[in-house]
């Protein structure tokens, strides 16, 4: 397969950053990356020249312009335009947050949100990214994937920091999945962080495949599971099917 490993490079420099780096020293993107101090070097000088990165004294971080890379994205996908009406509905029929996300390797990519006047402690964003394991929106979409695709993305996955209740087993995990499939959707109770509990179903192409995920998320203090089970499932079952629907007109 043809490559350019400059991109490669310079794209693994710009992933280096996230939350929990962001800001970074040269010598901290080298570590990161596993590029040496020469070459990542030289990658930050060029991002910085294209306006991707600015420096401050020995340190870096990346500039709003990197935005443009995910919108980019964004505008050429009408997921998270036709989505985005159904996701208002079904957040005033809950009065919860709504999102929409699709399966990147082992991470969930958030492509479409409507935040609900409610306090969250997770930061959840047009471009978030979870593990899939954790998440309902990952399961939703991993629950119909091959027992090999399924390990290959918990062999990716970053498990550290879980929460006494996630999964801490590819055999938990695989029980769990066939929980959501029996169901056909997903609920996950506290596996990503402890108070939040979530629901996600699966969006489907034409074929009947899963491509995408939509979910309900709320507090243990305010919704118990079987309030989710009683009240919200329903609708993000039909708000799920409207998605399937629209996609499906539209031949996405």
């Amino acid at each position: 397969m043809e490559s350019v490993q400059s991109f490669e490079r310079g794209l693994s420099v710009i992933r280096s950053f996230g939350a929990d780096a962001p800001r970074q020293t040269l010598s901290d993107v080298a570590r990161r990356t596993g590029l040496s101090r020469a070459t990542a070097r030289r990658l930050l000088l060029t991002l910085e020249g294209e306006g991707y990165v600015r420096r401050e004294g020995s340190t870096f971080e990346l500039t709003p312009r990197t935005l443009d890379l995910g919108y980019a994205y964004l505008s050429s996908h009408t997921l998270a335009e036709l989505a985005q009406p159904h996701l208002r509905d079904l957040s005033a029929k809950v009065n919860e947050s709504t999102s929409v996300a699709v399966l990147d390797g082992s991470s969930v990519v958030y492509v479409a949100r409507v935040q609900a006047n409610r306090v969250m402690t997770v930061s959840i964003g047009i471009g978030s990214r979870f593990p899939a394991y954790r998440t309902s929106l990952g399961r939703a979409l991993l629950a119909w994937r091959s027992p090999g695709d399924v390990a290959a993305v918990w062999e990716a996955s970053d498990r550290s920091h879980p929460t006494r209740r996630s999964a801490t087993t590819l055999a938990q995990l695989t029980e769990r999945l066939a929980e959501v499939r029996d169901l056909g959707y997903a609920l996950v109770d506290q596996e990503l962080e402890e108070g939040v509990r979530s629901v996600a179903a699966p969006i489907r192409d034409a074929d009947g495949d899963p491509t995408a995920a939509v979910n309900v998320s709320t507090h243990t203090s305010r919704t118990t599971k079987a309030e989710v089970r009683s009240q919200v499932v329903p609708a993000l079952l039909e708000t799920a099917e409207a998605i399937s629907t629209a996609m499906t007109a539209h031949r996405i």
